[in-house]
């Protein structure tokens, strides 16, 4: 009977690895996936060992180191040296993102492909308008001239905890966990104009990883059927007559 709570103990972690294996691949192909998609911040894995003698995965969490600026010539392509994230409007209210690929819309504001605007800090959070026949020049603080002339100001939000204060929003947007807390400019973060911020995902280092923990869901698995089949033959030695 003591061999047969440890085999099903033995079930019960190889289960919980499976689970947690199975979280891991799922995330790791998303990160694989937009390894070059603009402005992207990586998940990871913080790992508890202490609860089993398997790595479970305790908790995923956001990456939102700085990744490399790639010059593309586009005046409309944004990047950010320093900690801040973009502020946009949405149809559900502010959001945030690294991701500076943005367009002239038909009303002539400064926007997402998503039609998410560029909120103007010199004007209450207004979309940017601009004359799309004239050139755009952006400097390191955001401020937007044409034709030698101040048309608004790129507002640029500091986070002081992203970690603990925003959620993600599809691939590239973040938003508050508590959309009453309020921001602050972040004067350390500077534009750069006509480039992009690139995805943080390593695709060589995430692939490594990805095929290392589909070994290790094989083996759990692999272990789950042996375990089942002791299991098996354990109750028939018991049902069997002497």
């Amino acid at each position: 009977m003591q061999n047969r709570f440890a085999m099903d103990s033995l079930l019960i972690s190889a289960a919980s690895g499976m689970a947690a294996r199975s979280e891991s691949l799922d995330m790791l192909a998303n990160n694989i996936a937009n390894s070059g998609t603009a402005g992207f911040k990586a998940d990871r894995e913080f790992y508890n060992l202490f609860q089993s003698q398997l790595p479970l995965v305790q908790s995923q969490w956001t990456d939102y180191s700085q990744s490399t600026l790639t010059p593309t010539g586009n005046p409309l392509n944004l990047g950010l040296t320093g900690p801040g994230f973009f502020a946009l409007n949405s149809p559900t209210g502010v959001v945030y993102t690294r991701n500076g690929q943005f367009q002239i819309s038909k009303n002539n504001q400064l926007q997402t492909v998503e039609g998410y605007t560029l909120r103007n800090s010199m004007d209450q959070g207004k979309p940017i308008v601009v004359d799309p026949a004239q050139s755009i020049e952006i400097d390191k603080a955001g401020v937007v001239r044409q034709d030698g002339q101040v048309v608004g100001q790129v507002e640029i939000a500091g986070i002081d905890n992203p970690q603990a204060m925003l959620s993600k929003l599809g691939t590239s947007y973040f938003a508050m966990m508590d959309p009453a807390t309020a921001t602050k400019s972040s004067p350390s973060t500077e534009v750069e104009q006509g480039t992009l911020e690139q995805s943080n995902v390593a695709p060589a280092d995430a692939a490594v990883h990805l095929v290392s923990v589909m070994r290790q869901f094989e083996m759990l698995q692999k272990a789950i059927s042996v375990g089942t089949e002791m299991n098996k033959h354990a109750l028939e030695e018991v049902a069997r007559p002497s």
